[in-house]
């Protein structure tokens, strides 16, 4: 299981969480980053996200909620594959938040957008094309 280390630091952009991972796997770590940014906190994601690690990525998501940020962004530009459990964690994840708006998805590539239109949770997420784009919205 892929597990990220924490650090905590109060310096603003600091990142407090990598990627790392599981001896010997060739696969990319799925937790990247977790980073805060004043009151945001931006989790960074890559590889592929399934019910392999599926564990891991939910519980630096709760965690991210669970420490009191006004929001937390979801970098999704390194993710190469997403499937129904990864997008079940993003579901799950959100409802940890007191403003599920304050749930925001950033830089989804290609196939990451297509998995988010084809379930409908385009619909239902703040999806924005940049991380600096989503830590400007309106939540």
């Amino acid at each position: 299981m892929l597990r990220p280390r924490l650090r905590r630091s109060t310096q603003k952009g600091a990142r407090v969480a990598e990627g790392q991972d599981q001896g010997g796997s060739l696969r990319k770590p799925s937790v990247l980053s977790v980073d805060l940014n004043g009151d945001s906190c931006v989790v960074r994601l890559g590889g592929e996200l399934d019910l392999y690690n599926a564990n891991a990525v939910r519980e630096a998501l709760f965690k991210a909620c669970k420490d009191g940020p006004t929001r937390v962004v979801v970098d999704l530009s390194e993710v190469e594959f997403m499937d129904s459990t990864a997008l079940g964690v993003l579901i799950e994840a959100r409802t940890k938040l007191p403003n599920r708006k304050a749930f925001l998805l950033a830089a989804p590539g290609l196939e990451t957008k297509r998995a988010l239109q084809i379930s409908g949770l385009d619909r239902h997420f703040s999806v924005h094309d940049t991380v600096p784009d989503a830590l400007a919205a309106q939540v």
